[in-house]
């Protein structure tokens, strides 16, 4: 629990502390110092912390948890005992104690902040009623506690209100879709929602598919067989694999068949009965092997179409078939579509900047 206590005392002026503030200060310098904040608004913000072992755990390394959240915001953090006290413009103080409230409910949870933590934080500016999804009702399903999907190796959480509204709507739907940014985990959360459903009994098998799309390299040209030509494709999904399951076990339900990554076109003619099926880079399906894909649905299977719409490697003038779907789906209530932006990338802090960046060029 967080309280926070606004201070009457007069405005601060720019670049000077009052004497109590800096008999108090028990900050520890920093790599490079925040920039100086406008403070002639100048009010304060006390953030106090019941739990002052939790409040150094929030603060950081060095404090570098409060230095980024200087840095990002433009205001200056000082320690009062187990109080943060927050200097700057109102709008900066009022997220930052938000932020700060967030990370600290965290930490009450049993769980680590770590650097990308207090990044996520900050992108979301402490709004915790903005997402990338459009599914609103889904989001208020969360709000009563913690949403963890369970897996062999470990158990994964999704971090953004995005997201979690994503992993409700696979466990509540037989057919999702996830379209956003990379780095926003509609992938990664698909395939561990997948392993879960697997490893209840839910579903028999685990199938995860991709379009076999040249990004740049055309597949006749790199070495080896069949095999060794589409795997490069599909390791993305290996990889999100070994994240979940034992190397062991991983591979003897490979060679069972368990688990199966393929390419889109393998997919042809097969119907896929109670399975956990995921098409991956959706995007660059063609509107004929979307349909395709969609009618392998078969009794007990679940499927999870995901992709990005701003990273079509199809051929000029050849359209999308995850456009096509998402404009002749979306009108069927037992279909979800589940949408992230920016906000939702949990990469590192730079992918947000970068997508933000082209975004905005148009």
């Amino acid at each position: 629990m967080v309280s926070h206590v606004q201070s009457l005392r007069p405005a601060l002026h720019v670049g000077t502390l009052s004497p109590d503030l800096l008999q108090w200060e028990t900050r520890l310098v920093h790599s490079a110092p925040p920039p100086v904040p406008d403070m002639t608004a100048g009010q304060e913000t006390l953030v106090e912390f019941p739990d002052n072992r939790l409040l150094i755990e929030l603060c950081g390394e060095y404090d570098r948890n409060l230095a980024d959240i200087e840095k990002s915001l433009g205001i200056q953090i000082l320690r009062r005992g187990n109080q943060l006290v927050v200097v700057g413009e109102t709008d900066a103080r009022e997220v930052a104690a938000e932020v700060l409230g967030a990370l600290y409910e965290r930490l009450e949870s049993g769980k680590s902040v770590e650097s990308g933590d207090v990044d996520r934080e900050l992108r979301m500016g402490g709004d915790e009623g903005e997402s990338g999804s459009d599914e609103g009702d889904q989001l208020e399903m969360f709000k009563g506690g913690a949403v963890e999907i369970k897996t062999r190796k470990k158990l994964v959480e999704p971090r953004t209100d995005a997201q979690k509204a994503y992993v409700r709507s696979l466990f509540a739907h037989e057919l999702a879709f996830g379209i956003g940014p990379a780095g926003t985990g509609k992938t990664y959360l698909a395939v561990a929602v997948g392993v879960n459903m697997f490893i209840e009994g839910h579903v028999d098998r685990i199938i995860l598919s991709r379009p076999a799309v040249e990004a740049g390299e055309k597949l006749g040209y790199l070495p080896g067989d069949m095999k060794d030509k589409v795997d490069p494709y599909m390791q993305p999904l290996y990889d999100a694999l070994n994240d979940f399951l034992p190397a062991k076990q991983l591979a003897k339900l490979v060679e069972e068949k368990r688990i199966e990554i393929a390419p889109l076109a393998f997919m042809r003619g097969r119907t896929l009965a109670n399975a956990f099926v995921v098409l991956d880079e959706a995007q660059n399906a063609t509107s004929m092997q979307m349909k395709m894909f969609l009618t392998r649905l078969g009794e007990g299977s679940r499927m999870v179409i995901t992709g990005d719409r701003t990273q079509i490697d199809l051929p000029r003038g050849v359209p999308s078939g995850l456009a096509d779907a998402e404009r002749l789906l979306t009108t069927i209530p037992q279909i979800s579509f589940n949408y992230f932006t920016a906000k939702d990338v949990v990469r590192h802090p730079l992918v947000a900047a970068i997508i933000e960046a082209y975004e905005a060029d148009g």
